[in-house]
């Protein structure tokens, strides 16, 4: 059961409407600070928070998102189920601008991006072969259905580095291996959030069909903002329903995820690194 939902906004989708009783939060944290203040508040009796991945005014790039910190203060509010916004491309016909996609499945195209908790003396490794959430997303899913657009269920989001868009070569070689959409942010988040022990699932808008389609112009940024705002309006939507019927999420192990995956000797974690992940390993380490 989710108690604390939180929405990690993509492109388009900077703030949520609807939240009642909000309060702001400035959260720092070890890995530094996260892309903008956190709302928090009420949908629907739910308490959620809202985090803008770019930044208010889209002003952070996807490699430079501080993934970790994002990551870090959504768990040390206490959030524990996370529904990632994410504008995306298709790379299948039967996906088209302007229909929704909750994917079960990612390819990691990115170069260096810090991907995990760990290190500074622990080592941790997470099962990661589902690494959605799979109660959450078909909830998710079914809550998306309500809005009236067509809707995915499953599939792999392939992340790629970016800023810039895909060569033509390039998405023909994604296409090749059975990619359905491709973006640029979902990696390492979901990583860190199954190693922050919270659920996650994606709610992709697709805006356009990469640069693959022979009928179909290639992607543009003035392309994928018409369609986003559809999307948009339809995302916000998901996640009021999603809200209202959160308690329909059936049971899972995201909450144990590390319950297995410490392999560090308690007494060799130097107290430092203890106290700098205390959200994360308090409950199996102190």
């Amino acid at each position: 059961m989710t108690d604390f939902l939180g929405i990690i906004g993509g492109s388009g989708l900077y703030e949520m409407e609807g939240l009642e009783d909000k309060v702001v939060f400035d959260v720092s944290t070890p890995f530094g600070d996260p892309s903008d203040r956190i709302v928090s508040g009420t949908i629907s009796g739910l308490k959620m928070a809202f985090l803008p991945r770019h930044g208010r005014g889209h002003r952070i790039p996807p490699g430079e998102v501080n993934y970790r910190a994002n990551i870090f203060a959504l768990k040390s509010l206490g959030v524990d189920s996370i529904i990632s916004v994410s504008a995306v491309g298709s790379m299948k016909e039967d996906i088209r601008p302007g229909d929704l996609v909750v994917p079960h499945q990612f390819i990691d195209r990115t170069k260096g991006r810090p991907s995990t908790f760990f290190g500074n003396g622990i080592v941790a490794h997470v099962a990661f072969a589902d690494p959605v959430c799979l109660s959450l997303a078909d909830l998710l899913a079914n809550s998306a259905r309500t809005t009236g657009a067509t809707v995915h269920q499953g599939g792999t989001y392939l992340c790629m580095e970016g800023p810039q868009f895909s060569t033509r070569a390039e998405s023909f070689l994604y296409r090749s291996w059975g990619v359905d959409i491709i973006g640029m942010t979902n990696i390492p988040e979901a990583k860190l959030a199954r190693e922050a022990e919270i659920c996650y699932a994606t709610l992709a808008l697709a805006t356009d069909y990469d640069c693959w389609h022979e009928t179909e112009e290639s992607v543009s940024v003035e392309a994928i903002l018409k369609i986003m705002h559809r999307n948009v309006a339809n995302a916000r939507e998901a996640i009021r329903q999603t809200a209202l019927n959160i308690d329909r999420k059936g049971p899972c192990g995201c909450g144990d995820a590390l319950k297995y995956a410490i392999v560090t000797d308690p007494a060799a974690v130097p107290a430092q690194t203890k106290e700098d992940l205390e959200p994360i390993i308090g409950k199996y380490i102190r």
